[in-house]
């Protein structure tokens, strides 16, 4: 099958975030992706200082989820929209899950929040596993995938035979200027994403902002590590590969020994 990450601008509101989610969701339906992740907190943004998310009620943010429904089933796609969320009383960053009828699976929370976010969103305690056209699937957002290996390994070992990772890591102002995928002088976040995919023998799927300096490249990486997609830096797009789910057998996470650690 094959699978997208989307490479987005920053949304200048919520409604422009949709649009631009329409029209990436159609480029990667029209080279056949059955499933698109998009970036962090997408709807509205994900709240920085150097930019100004707008700030949205429960009922604007179940709004904007519906014209996402919409969008999927009218590109017979599925579609991963990491976003703002209020439930139970809680403010979370999750991740929504939407089928290619339109039909709302359920969502992913941030449960391992970095410690910057701490005063703006409330930390999800719950795991789920997902599955759409027969493949089954996990989500880590951000700093869990990147500094939580046991995120990614929840989902490897019971069945998923990929890991999406929608990101944050980018700046309109300053940072480094990366080139090639994974060199050696990159920051450490595609070579942890690398080690994802290697430790658990799945395949990972990252999705980030199309920014002025990103610190890694969306992209879709093989259960043996190698890369073998990615948007080109600072370009807004969408990276379609043709994944073989045969090798992603999840043999590495399978003999985990879980047990022997107390």
């Amino acid at each position: 099958m094959k699978i997208a990450v989307a490479t987005p601008p920053y949304p200048k509101s919520l409604d422009d975030g949709i649009t631009q989610l329409e029209k990436l969701s159609k480029d990667a339906a029209v080279q056949q992706a059955e499933i698109i992740c998009f970036p962090e907190s997408y709807l509205p943004g994900y709240p920085v200082p150097e930019y100004h998310p707008e700030e949205c009620s429960q009922g604007q943010l179940q709004a904007a989820l519906d014209s996402v429904c919409r969008i999927a089933a009218d590109n017979n796609i599925a579609i991963i929209i990491p976003m703002d969320w209020y439930d139970d009383g809680k403010f979370l960053n999750v991740a929504q899950v939407i089928s290619n009828k339109g039909e709302a699976l359920g969502y992913q929370s941030k449960n391992q929040l970095d410690p910057s976010e701490d005063p703006i969103w409330q930390p999800g305690t719950e795991r789920r596993l997902f599955e759409v056209n027969g493949i089954k699937f996990g989500i880590t957002i951000c700093h869990e995938g990147f500094r939580y290996p046991e995120a990614t390994r929840w989902s490897a070992v019971r069945g998923a035979q990929i890991v999406f990772h929608p990101t944050f890591s980018a700046s309109e102002h300053e940072g480094p200027t990366l080139t090639e995928w994974g060199h050696k002088d990159n920051p450490y976040y595609e070579k942890a994403q690398m080690l994802r995919a290697m430790e658990n023998t799945i395949y990972f799927a990252a999705s980030n902002y199309a920014s002025k300096y990103p610190e890694s490249a969306s992209a879709i990486i093989a259960p043996d590590g190698r890369c073998i997609a990615y948007q080109p830096y600072r370009q807004t797009g969408v990276t379609v590969a043709d994944i073989d789910l045969e090798q992603a057998t999840g043999l590495l996470a399978k003999r985990f020994k879980a047990d022997t650690y107390g």
